[in-house]
């Protein structure tokens, strides 16, 4: 950490806007150091609250219930939904696909709070490319899991394409050719959305959503993160009740 209690790390033009790397200590706490990412000078992420980034694997995995699991993860962010399917034993692969070259490289560069952990990972690969142009097209490979973690939400995209398409009951059917059968899907977002709740009951056999509340000490106040998931096996049978934020670890 320098000397200054805030240090951006990287500040770098993407086709989605300025994109930025900051890191800072508390104010309230100097003692923790937060990790943060703005797209378009706007907050996107932090390490601070990860739950339900994590969550959102945590609760896939358990959905599923196989082993030799394949998954792939849509953005990677910092690192945190594809660090939590790693942990899992019954994880055999992980496939980060991720539009920006930069924020590849931050992981890369050691610039992320969980770098060295997804660097030293055999079962981890990342690749750049567009995820919702691969799963609009012919499946090349199939997953068991596939975790969506790019937009705010469905209705709050950060860019158009075949992004709008892939919260749509069109989008969503070609997306399930990816899916091996019994796979799950998973959409993190920060709010509710009628309407690709509608799409995704439409286009599945079983639908679940789940909010991960936390508090937010820093404002003092409560936000609720909420994740969709959705399969066509036997994914209700084996789901088991989101873990407390506590037990998260």
């Amino acid at each position: 950490m320098a000397k200054s209690n805030f240090e951006v790390l990287a500040y770098e033009e993407t086709p989605l806007g300025p994109i930025c790397l900051r890191r800072r200590a508390l104010l309230s706490q100097s003692d923790v150091v937060v990790t943060e990412v703005t797209l378009n000078h706007e907050f996107l992420m932090s390490s601070l609250y990860t739950d339900s980034e994590r969550a959102l694997a945590e609760i896939a995995i358990q959905m599923h219930g196989g082993t030799h699991l394949r998954v792939m993860v849509a953005g990677l962010g910092l690192g945190y939904s594809a660090f939590e399917s790693l942990k899992s034993e019954h994880v055999a692969y992980v496939e980060v696909v991720e539009l920006l070259p930069q924020v590849i490289g931050w992981m890369k560069d050691g610039l992320i709070p969980l770098s060295q952990h997804l660097i030293d990972q055999p079962r981890l690969t990342v690749i750049q490319a567009d995820a919702y142009s691969k799963l609009a097209s012919a499946p090349e490979k199939k997953y068991d899991l596939i975790l969506i973690d790019v937009d705010h939400s469905p209705d709050d995209r950060l860019g158009a394409g075949e992004s709008i398409t892939f919260y749509s009951e069109e989008g969503l059917s070609a997306a399930k050719k990816h899916l091996r059968p019994g796979g799950v899907l998973g959409v993190w977002s920060y709010a509710e959305s009628s309407p690709f709740a509608d799409a995704l009951s439409a286009s599945f056999t079983n639908v679940r959503i789940e909010p991960v509340t936390h508090q937010n000490e820093l404002i003092n106040e409560e936000h609720t993160d909420w994740l969709f998931f959705a399969s066509d096996g036997s994914a209700r049978r084996n789901a088991l009740p989101i873990p407390a934020a506590d037990e998260q670890t």
